[in-house]
């Protein structure tokens, strides 16, 4: 009787256990093993020439890439934390008592978060355009003009408009995580602080955001995660990654080489670095949160 569950449950893990590996390890080992090479549009398996290290040492003689990491770099520092704050300030705020219609409010923030990211850059390509765009108009009618701007055509805007898409499109998102957590809160804990004379800012300070630091640890880590995905999307869609390499990011860049260039040996040395980047940075973050909490 005890080999008839082994057996059920080995056939139903073997079909997940194959997927797994077909469409997962074998193209992950297939990508490390070409970052590796000189794989190009024109090469086949017999004509690539193993390179060792060749790739990434140039990766980082190359002025492109560099630009990408420093975007890169900004958007991780900059939209995680901008995107939670926001996104605690809002989970607070529609978790009290006083507030109506929450259920409407939590539709309206978190809609952004189920919009197609192409949709979302063509939404802010808008709201940031030179001539129809939202946001000039609105500066013209506060007769605000010497601030009017090329948003996304300037080199030292076009990088913090993707940022704002970013931000847009993900604080919703984590704003539900929040709530969640909030209203696991014991409503207890709240009187008790209220009858101590604690007003709404001191509970969150002192209540809710103690309370949400696990939480708030794994949510930075998806943050953080999510800027380096999203970003490649936004970016392609509202700049290209212009001007002059001024949006670019990494996984962009990684594309261009890969898709446009044929590049294939140096585009999978660019994705194995932009993952290794990723797994230290979540680990790193994921270790300081825990550590905080203790």
């Amino acid at each position: 009787m005890k080999k008839k569950p082994t057996l059920f449950i080995a056939v139903c893990l073997i079909p997940t256990l194959l997927l797994t590996i077909g469409l997962m390890v074998i193209p992950m080992c297939n990508a490390v093993y070409l970052s590796f090479t000189d794989s190009t549009a024109l090469s086949t398996a017999q004509t690539r020439q193993f390179i060792g290290l060749e790739n990434y040492i140039y990766m980082f003689k190359d002025k492109s890439f560099i630009q990408a990491l420093g975007n890169t770099m900004k958007l991780l520092l900059v939209v995680p934390v901008v995107t939670l704050f926001f996104s605690l300030i809002f989970a607070f705020l529609l978790t009290q008592s006083r507030i109506r219609e929450k259920g409407f409010y939590r539709s309206v923030f978190f809609f952004p978060s189920v919009i197609s990211l192409t949709v979302v850059g063509i939404i802010w390509s808008f709201v940031f355009n030179p001539t129809k765009g939202i946001l000039n108009h609105i500066l013209a009618f506060l007769k605000l003009e010497n601030l009017q701007h090329a948003w996304l055509g300037e080199s030292k805007t076009a990088l913090w408009c993707v940022a704002a898409a970013l931000i847009w499109q993900a604080a919703g998102y984590y704003m539900v995580m929040y709530i969640a957590s909030i209203d696991g809160i014991s409503e207890e804990v709240y009187e008790a602080a209220a009858i101590d004379g604690a007003g709404a800012f001191q509970k969150f300070k002192c209540i809710t955001v103690p309370l949400l630091r696990n939480t708030i640890g794994i949510t930075y880590v998806l943050a953080l995660s999510g800027t380096i995905n999203l970003s490649f999307t936004l970016s392609n869609v509202m700049t290209a990654g212009g001007p002059n390499g001024a949006s670019s990011v990494l996984l962009q860049y990684m594309y261009t080489q890969g898709m446009r260039n044929a590049n294939y040996g140096y585009s999978m040395s660019i994705a194995m670095f932009t993952l290794l980047m990723a797994i230290i940075l979540a680990v790193i973050s994921r270790k300081v949160t825990h550590n905080n909490e203790g």
